[in-house]
């Protein structure tokens, strides 16, 4: 039998918001601690932990490296699945993601779907994108600004057309079957451009074990 994703609605009360703010709780985190930690507003991640705020991949990565734990923990608790008694970090080690398997957690312009959530410690984090907005104007009003991350990013236009956003480029059309590579620091944007499913494909460097370490060094 096919694996469904696990997909977590953040219009509706927010399991990953209760994953994130049971993980705070847990580690003996005030919310101002984390603040501190991320760069975050109180405010924004309270707003996440009531399920009010986009669980966006930018956010994601700071809250968890904010929470000095591994993002495929983070995620393995979004899914219920036990990702975070994954295998080590030792040469040889692999996973295979079935179709339809993964974490997918849905806001309004997107649903991502995190792949290979079971290892930690990767260097890469894949995930799916379903795009849903259409103007550059809905996505700032559900993210409040451009995204912006840490390392770079390979993205691959898997269905329908993708307008692609960035703060110091004129937006660009990519067709099913075309690319881009960029730096992920770079604030960007990814827009629905055609009728029917727009979907993507991107892989992101992983900031996280470089944050962790240096929280761990401020401790």
């Amino acid at each position: 039998m096919r694996k469904k994703p696990v997909t977590h609605d953040l219009t509706s009360p927010s399991k990953p918001g209760q994953a994130i703010r049971a993980l705070r709780n847990r580690l003996g985190l005030t919310l101002q601690e984390v603040s501190q930690r991320t760069g975050l507003a109180i405010s924004t991640i309270s707003k996440l932990e009531m399920g009010r705020a986009s669980l966006s991949y930018e956010k994601l990565s700071v809250v968890s490296a904010g929470l000095g734990v591994n993002m495929s923990e983070l995620l393995g608790l979004l899914g219920d699945s036990s990702a975070s008694e994954g295998a080590p970090s030792v040469p040889g080690r692999r996973i295979i993601q079935r179709q339809g398997e993964g974490v997918a957690v849905r806001t309004g312009p997107y649903t991502e779907t995190f792949l290979a959530v079971e290892l930690l410690n990767k260097q890469l984090v894949p995930l799916i994108a379903d795009v849903r907005s259409r103007t550059i104007q809905e996505f700032i009003e559900e993210f409040g600004s451009l995204i912006r991350h840490s390392g770079e990013e390979f993205t691959y236009i898997l269905e329908g057309e993708i307008e692609f956003h960035t703060e110091f480029y004129a937006p660009v059309r990519l067709k099913q079957g075309e690319s881009v590579y960029f730096d992920s620091s770079m604030g960007h944007a990814f827009l629905a451009a055609s009728d029917g499913p727009c979907r993507l494909l991107s892989v992101c460097t992983s900031p996280e074990e470089r944050v962790i370490e240096q929280l761990q060094k401020q401790e």
